[in-house]
């Protein structure tokens, strides 16, 4: 029972962590806008999160191997909210850009550090449950985050403040928790040549996938404002194509375990392509055919990160999918922070919907890579594939792939809590001393 709550404990920081996020990254986008943000901007401020969020993945298992976990997430928690609101006093698209780049920093730091708790009290048998939960909720708490601004607008203080209580809520589940430390962070394991050797494909997938999604994240929303989309429009755009894409998953991702991983990868990013191309081509108004193509969009483009993941490791060996996985997330974060920025370009020299001929190409250019891939090499017997996990592509943290079940193969390479002893500055209570002499923790 008591771990059971310290999990719906963890969930609800998730999801709190998701809502201010979703509402940050739509928020500054439009409001940029609004301001007069160049386009170059606009795509610097998408580059900056993607940068801070890699580097934050990277280097806070060493903060948090100094200070431990609770007083981790309180900081990262805290600079979070002191940069949403600083995103309001300084409206300025250089302090944006930085300020961008820190908040992504302390949000791979804060997920990472839920997710370790996660990791600790999850059991082999549910990890798959857990797993999924967590990323239903990510995706769920995302969406209604954009769609909060709806309501709240973007002018004034309101959307600002919303966020950043959203961000410091979410520090109570485990500033509250009377559990032991974790064990440590994992850092990520990442082998870009043992990624491409094992599955250029899946490496294909991730670049274009963070080229096109990144691109599409931070600029969407400036295209639907210059298309003359108010806040209430943007958000229900977004909904739409976060919800059928979030709900697209697990059929193409089920799909994708009794057939060829690859046709199902062609099939979307193909699909996706011709969206693009259609929007491209169309260049819709603030109408019916907007919302459609958005949604189609959505549907198509985000369930490929999964499949491509899920792809890589019906080819890995064991032990290896962690480091397949950290590879990809390297790949995929270089994508998210080139996309906006070469978007942004595009989009510069031609017209807002310039953004669509980058979704385009680069989908369409996976599509091409894995029909080429098939005709040079067999695909993996089904039942011998690990099966399908959902998973989103923009919150991919080195603990995420450690919670994810298909892991359980590398569980030999992760330290176990009490391998990991917690330094004696961090135990401030008489029973957690007596714990450590125990060796509960």
């Amino acid at each position: 029972m008591a771990s059971v709550i310290k999990i719906y404990a963890l969930f609800l920081g998730s999801a709190l962590l998701m809502f201010g996020g979703g509402l940050q990254g739509l928020l500054l986008s439009v409001r940029g806008a609004e301001e007069g943000f160049s386009l170059l901007s606009l795509g610097l401020i998408g580059t900056g999160w993607s940068v801070g969020f890699v580097a934050g993945s990277i280097t806070v298992p060493i903060v948090v191997r100094k200070v431990g976990h609770i007083r981790a997430f309180s900081v990262m928690a805290a600079i979070g909210t002191v940069t949403i609101l600083l995103n309001l006093l300084l409206i300025n698209d250089i302090s944006w850009i930085l300020l961008r780049a820190l908040s992504g920093f302390c949000f791979a730091g804060a997920a990472m550090i839920v997710e370790s708790w996660l990791n600790e009290v999850a059991e082999n048998k549910s990890r798959g449950t857990i797993f999924s939960i967590y990323v239903t909720i990510n995706m769920a708490a995302s969406t209604l985050g954009q769609i909060s601004m709806s309501i709240t607008g973007t002018a004034g203080y309101v959307p600002f403040v919303l966020g950043a209580i959203s961000f410091i809520c979410a520090v109570l589940p485990t500033a509250l928790t009377s559990s032991p430390q974790p064990r440590p962070l994992s850092s990520a394991k990442i082998d870009v040549g043992l990624l491409y050797r094992t599955s250029p494909v899946a490496a294909i997938a991730a670049f274009s996938v963070g080229m096109a999604n990144g691109a599409f994240g931070t600029l969407a929303p400036v295209y639907g404002h210059e298309q003359g989309l108010d806040a209430g429009g943007i958000s229900l755009l977004f909904a739409l194509a976060a919800i059928l894409g979030a709900t697209a998953q697990i059929p193409f991702g089920r799909l994708s375990d009794r057939i060829d991983r690859r046709l199902v990868l062609i099939g979307l990013s193909g699909f996706a392509a011709v969206v693009g191309a259609l929007t491209a081509l169309i260049n819709p108004g603030p109408n019916w055919m907007m919302f459609v193509l958005f949604a189609a969009y959505g549907f198509a483009a985000n369930p490929i990160y999964a499949v491509a993941v899920a792809h890589a490791n019906d080819f890995a060996k064991d032990g290896d999918f962690a480091k397949i996985a950290g590879g990809m997330l390297l790949i995929l974060g270089v994508g998210l922070a080139i996309g906006p920025a070469v978007a942004s370009l595009i989009m510069g020299a031609w017209s807002p919907v310039g953004l669509f001929i980058v979704t385009a190409t680069f989908h369409g250019a996976l599509a091409i890579t894995a029909w080429l891939r098939m005709r040079i090499r067999k695909s993996v017997d089904a039942s011998e594939r690990a099966p399908f996990q959902p998973m989103g592509d923009k919150q991919v943290t080195p603990e995420t792939i450690v919670l994810d079940p298909r892991a359980d193969s590398d569980s030999a390479d992760v330290p176990v809590a009490h391998e990991a002893p917690v330094p004696d500055e961090l135990i401030e209570t008489p029973e957690e001393k007596r714990d450590v002499q125990d060796g509960t923790i």
